[in-house]
């Protein structure tokens, strides 16, 4: 899966414009999935707008204050406060089927592992609980360059161990994202740079993306991911959002009352049927009489 010297590039290009926005996936299926006392994992500075009905507590590896010593860029925004320090990718602050929802949009591509993830978060949820993740299509972030993350790499991570593929990941990164290695292929010093800024970011363990997507191989991990768990959850919608995929997923059981939510239309008194073949073939014929007469 890993871009090496040898199947890597770094050609002066730049992600593709993200298409617009048609659709706000993120406000509509909010209003009409979310209600009740759930989790937000690394909101950052870019919470979800939740209904009244929702309420949240919101869950990072570090408080707001260490958030934005962790990352510089961010420096200019509000973060939002951290109300439980927790790695999501484990929650083991929370406790097993207590959560009505769980947000984390942007963060599956960090995990190393995340089928465990999503498995972890499945087991926090009440029976008819919501899943809510959003992650980008790499074809529209600085994730360009990248090779798509196959699933038989995620599930050699989820069932070897994430571990052993870690690595390469950071080298990838240094190679095909930071501007810090100055990367180009087949040149050995700059691979030498680039394998230093790898093993720094490693050592330092910077939150990276893991792996990357579009939105048809991330909906083949979330797939894989219902079959492996035993039919678990059900895919309740799913969406582009500019250069975002965004997904709901309900665990089994029965589906809560939402507060004025959205509902949909109600079905026309008289349905549409499909036409029988006799009556096309009697309708055509009144059109050919119809014709020969004039």
């Amino acid at each position: 899966m890993s871009a090496t010297p040898q199947n890597a590039t770094r050609e002066a290009q730049s992600a593709a414009d993200p298409p617009r926005v048609l659709f706000d996936a993120r406000a509509e299926f909010a209003s009409r999935f979310l209600s009740g006392r759930g989790l937000e994992i690394g909101a950052l500075h870019q919470p979800l707008a939740l209904p009244p009905h929702a309420h949240v507590r919101y869950v990072d590896r570090m408080s707001a204050e260490s958030l934005h010593a962790e990352y510089p860029e961010l420096a200019d925004w509000d973060l939002t406060s951290v109300d439980a320090i927790d790695d999501g990718e484990r929650l083991t602050t929370i406790p097993d089927a207590s959560q009505d929802f769980i947000v984390a949009n942007h963060f599956l591509e960090h995990c190393e592992d995340p089928i465990a993830t999503i498995g972890t978060h499945l087991s926090k949820l009440k029976p008819g609980g919501i899943l809510f993740y959003a992650v980008p299509d790499k074809r529209y972030t600085f994730d360009f360059r990248r090779p798509l993350t196959p699933l038989d790499h995620m599930i050699g991570d989820h069932e070897g161990g994430a571990e052993e593929s870690r690595r390469e990941h950071y080298e990838e990164w240094s190679r095909l994202v930071t501007e810090e290695s100055d990367w180009k292929p087949d040149d050995p010093e700059a691979e030498e740079r680039a394998i230093a800024v790898a093993r720094r970011l490693e050592a330092d363990r910077y939150s990276i993306h893991m792996h990357v997507w579009t939105q048809a191989e991330f909906l083949q991990l979330i797939l894989h991911c219902r079959a492996r768990f035993g039919d678990a959850f059900d895919i309740e919608a799913a969406a582009r959002r500019s250069l975002e995929f965004v997904v709901v997923l309900r665990k089994q059981g029965p589906i809560p009352e939402i507060p004025n939510a959205p509902t949909a239309p109600p079905e026309p008194r008289r349905p549409l049927r499909a036409i029988p073949r006799r009556a096309v073939a009697a309708l055509r014929r009144a059109r050919h009489r119809r014709a020969a007469q004039r």
